[in-house]
């Protein structure tokens, strides 16, 4: 295995995860059947937003249209964004969904999903983002990364030629769901993007009622362990994630540092093992092998499992299906209702 490509994607993960960490550590941690999602998730709840909340949208989309991004930042958009470039993949995820997918003309070098986003030119990397090439595409709408996901200079540097930039950043589930909303109003699909905000609500409702009274093993969810140890964080979205799910997650004792050391992990001993990192060769026998694993409960009883950490991590649309996949995998019998 590549040693150095999941790091790479950890790095990628930890943009919108950190974030949440930051927020939560002067917040309670609360259990799947306390989680609030609200009925009509539209505002933000990013940490760094200073300016007034975004008026409730009505289902007509009406331009020129103003709104406060998760940033605070005040975004005027003169008419029905053409041509909008994504800078995350979940945000491209959400413009296809809702209906905005034929207007994207271009994403990032990262982006996977849907099939018809992949052969769009990229714009951005890891670690940059081409402004030349989206002036050259005549981008009116551009639709970014919060919490320094996407560089700030850059944002600042695209909106200093007259492109609307709205920054998005879901600091937890409920944040999802808002931003989904914001990507609607500010791409002129805002029923669309209203109706999946409460398909999603309905399905993570359905989800936390059935796991709420079960057993809620410890869960340690393995983010990377090529090099360090890594996995939630206190009070992360993925700690949320977790919960939701039905189980109890091991996380690092920090709200800001993901790592935890092999000490702490035996010393926590959790009943069950999910390999996040299964996409990049991770296995359950690998696991086992590991110098000091071996005594783990979770390794004992076999209880080591891949799940898809992209649906499980990546704030958008398919969000509900890594909850789907959460659960089962934490709960195998779990017989779920049927998706909306």
């Amino acid at each position: 295995m590549n040693a150095r490509r999941p790091i790479r994607r950890y790095s990628r993960l930890l943009a919108p995860i950190v974030g949440l960490a930051l927020l939560a550590s002067a917040c309670t941690s609360s259990g799947p059947s306390q989680v609030s999602i609200p009925p009509s998730a539209t505002g933000s709840t990013a940490p760094a937003a200073t300016g007034t909340p975004s008026p409730a949208p009505t289902l007509a989309d009406v331009f020129p249209l103003t709104l406060v991004d998760d940033e605070g930042t005040t975004v005027a958009i003169p008419a029905e964004p053409a041509r909008i470039v994504s800078l995350t993949p979940a945000t491209t995820e959400i413009l296809f969904a809702i209906g905005a997918g034929s207007r994207v003309v271009a994403t990032t070098d990262f982006d996977d999903y849907p099939p018809e986003a992949v052969p769009l030119p990229d714009v951005a990397t890891f670690a940059s983002v081409d402004i030349e090439k989206i002036v050259g595409l005549d981008a009116d709408l551009v639709v970014a990364g919060g919490n320094n996901f996407n560089s700030p200079d850059a944002i600042a540097r695209i909106r200093s030629l007259g492109i609307a930039v709205v920054v998005v950043y879901a600091p937890d589930v409920a944040g999802v769901l808002a931003d989904i909303e914001l990507v609607g109003r500010a791409a002129g699909e805002t029923a669309a993007a209203a109706d999946l905000a409460a398909t999603m609500r309905v399905t993570f409702d359905q989800v936390a009622a059935a796991t709420r009274d079960l057993p809620k093993p410890s869960v340690f969810y393995e983010l990377d362990a090529t090099v360090q140890i890594y996995t939630a964080a206190d009070e992360s979205f993925l700690a949320e994630m977790i919960e939701l799910a039905g189980g109890a997650p091991l996380t690092t004792g920090s709200t800001t540092n993901f790592e935890i050391s092999l000490e702490s992990l035996v010393a926590a001993d959790p009943e069950l093992i999910l390999l996040g990192d299964a996409a990049y060769g991770v296995t359950a026998e690998q696991v086992a092998a590991r110098p000091g694993w071996a005594g783990l409960q979770a390794v004992r009883s076999g209880a080591i499992r891949a799940v898809n950490d992209l649906v499980i991590t990546r704030p958008g649309p398919r969000l509900v299906e890594g909850l789907r996949e959460l659960a089962v995998a934490i709960h195998p019998d779990l017989v779920l209702p049927a998706a909306p």
